[in-house]
């Protein structure tokens, strides 16, 4: 049997585009002779579609563009993912589904059993679970046909089962002699490697070729790596499309030979390509033609800069100084050599005689008392409304260069250096970034970010001499206690329990926990991590909990 892997982009609600873009992939693997054409989870409307789910015409929608797409399958089938109205009397109204359309109609459907509730997932609020599983046949040929987290459920790989059901197994007890499965696995540096595991064990469980197909491009904060990949009985990848990247991948699982392998980017760089498919496609899919962005002459304002180049093209980037009375001369000509470099849009706004302005008018209210963060804020308030003012006038969107060890401590200013609408490296911890600079320096073969923006010690240059390290543990040390305090969950007895000194690990998590606040109003961040801070990390703000 020859199978098309088709790793779409789709556009969340854009159900028409969407038809298209599946029916022109459908055109293209019957040319390439292949039977079937299988496409993304819920590929018809986009994943995630959260609420728009609760709107009828919506629902209804969707539903006629799968009838429109079966229409071009004469001569292939295609196993499309959509939305379908739940027609059982008792539980939720809908169900994350899986058409199967051959000779010109919708043949069957089949329904998503497991509907995962975590991290960035919320299914069980929209879809009711398939109640049992049944086979397609497929040209004489019976095909387990699973959705997503249906394949997510491997104890021996996992180390417990997450649910009671196993749809996969029952799929492959009951006669199937090929599995596939319909996904939006989103992006999480270092997650491949495991799903490559995960789905290879279960291929050699079950004495089953599967074919995985991946959902790529970026969906506000989610960004989906595509990589959809086939197994051989084995597990053995025998078959595997590009990452980041839309792909037609065509499987022959009668070759004796493995098929196309597109290498996946390793360490930094996956995260690199992931931040650049989420900014160009939250700019887009938004409807933007221009982003700016603040350059310090820092290394966060540089490597946003360089994500923002690579995603959209230099033409499509301002890039906007702002010295203060503070400001260096070092970081005034870093940031022109970034600019220069990048070859963007640089334009210098100097703030000095704007903050000495509010300094004057707020000195009666402020008498007898000694300047301290207040005065530094404002600063950071005037650049943002500056920024604002530009965005509002030229309709373009703004994006924040905080990095992730600065946002969970609070090391950011309401309505200053946060105001944006995009917080492009929100999710990279600070020691990631230095990653990301030194990838892009060697990715270009020459100094695309200035060496001194790289080496300097990091500063906000809010007040004389001024270091990030006055106000926080070196940035190596304070990464350690986030990446255990927030995504491992440790408490505070078992970070100090692993060599960390007490009175450091106690103040850094009194800062996490003190700042949920202005997380909460921070713009939208793109997740690259497996913890990020966003719909994945619920925390109440008026809360007491302590360690």
């Amino acid at each position: 049997m020859k199978l098309a892997l088709a790793q779409i982009n789709p556009v969340v609600g854009d159900i028409v585009g969407n038809r298209e873009r599946i029916v022109a992939c459908i055109e293209q693997a019957r040319a390439a002779g292949a039977s079937l054409v299988i496409f993304p989870e819920l590929s018809v409307v986009g994943y995630p579609p959260r609420d728009l789910l609760l709107k009828p015409r919506f629902v209804a929608a969707n539903v006629e563009a799968v009838h429109r797409i079966a229409e071009s399958c004469v001569g292939i089938a295609a196993l499309v993912g959509f939305v379908e109205s739940n027609a059982d009397p008792v539980g939720r109204s809908l169900r994350n589904a899986a058409a199967y359309c051959a000779n010109g109609k919708l043949q069957q459907v089949r329904h998503k059993s497991l509907l995962p509730s975590y991290d960035v997932f919320d299914e069980q609020r929209y879809f009711e679970p398939a109640p049992e599983v049944a086979l397609i046949d497929h040209e004489g040929v019976p095909i387990g046909v699973s959705i997503c987290e249906d394949l997510w459920n491997d104890e021996q790989t996992i180390g417990r089962r997450i649910y009671t059901r196993d749809p996969v197994g029952q799929l492959a007890a009951a006669g199937a002699r090929l599995l596939v499965n319909l996904s939006a696995s989103p992006f999480e540096q270092d997650k491949q490697p495991f799903r490559l595991r995960l789905f290879a064990n279960q291929a050699r469980q079950h004495h089953l070729p599967i074919a995985f197909v991946n959902q790529v491009g970026g969906n506000d904060e989610l960004i989906f790596d595509g990589a959809s990949t086939a197994f051989d009985a084995q597990g053995r990848v025998i078959a595997q499309a590009r990452a980041f990247d839309e792909d037609l991948l065509i499987v022959d699982l009668d070759a004796d030979t493995p098929g196309r392998i597109e290498p996946y980017p390793q360490d930094v760089a996956s995260a690199h390509d992931a931040l650049v498919l989420g900014l160009r496609d939250y700019v887009h899919k938004c409807g933007f033609k221009r982003v700016l962005l603040g350059l310090s002459g820092g290394i966060d304002s540089a490597v946003t800069a360089a994500l923002a180049v690579a995603a959209l093209g230099p033409d499509a980037v301002t890039g906007v100084a702002m010295p203060s009375r503070f400001s260096s001369d070092h970081s005034r000509s870093d940031a022109e050599i970034l600019a220069r470099n990048l070859g963007l849009d640089f334009r210098m706004i100097p703030i000095a005689g704007i903050h000495e302005s509010f300094e004057g008018y707020l000195q009666p209210h402020f008498a007898g008392l000694e300047p301290d963060i207040t005065e530094e804020n404002i600063q950071a308030r005037v650049r943002g409304v500056l920024l604002m003012a530009l965005s509002n006038k030229f309709g373009w969107l703004l994006l924040t260069t905080g990095n992730k060890s600065e946002i969970a401590v609070g090391y950011c200013t309401l309505y200053g250096d946060m105001c944006g609408g995009l917080a492009v490296i929100s999710d990279v911890p600070k020691m990631m970034v230095y990653k990301l600079a030194h990838h892009i320096n060697r990715q270009a073969e020459r100094e695309l970010i200035p060496e001194s923006s790289i080496t300097k010690p990091p500063s906000a240059e809010l007040r004389p001499n001024q270091t990030d390290q006055d106000s926080l543990p070196p940035y190596d040390l304070l990464d350690a206690i986030i990446e255990q305090y927030i995504r491992q969950e440790r408490s505070t007895e078992e970070i100090i329990a692993a060599g960390f000194d007490a009175q450091t690990v106690q103040r850094v998590i009194r800062l996490v926990d003190l700042s949920e606040y202005k997380r909460k109003q921070a713009a939208l961040g793109l997740k690259v991590t497996s913890r990020a801070f966003g719909v994945g990390r619920r925390m109440p703000i008026a809360a007491r909990f302590r360690y």
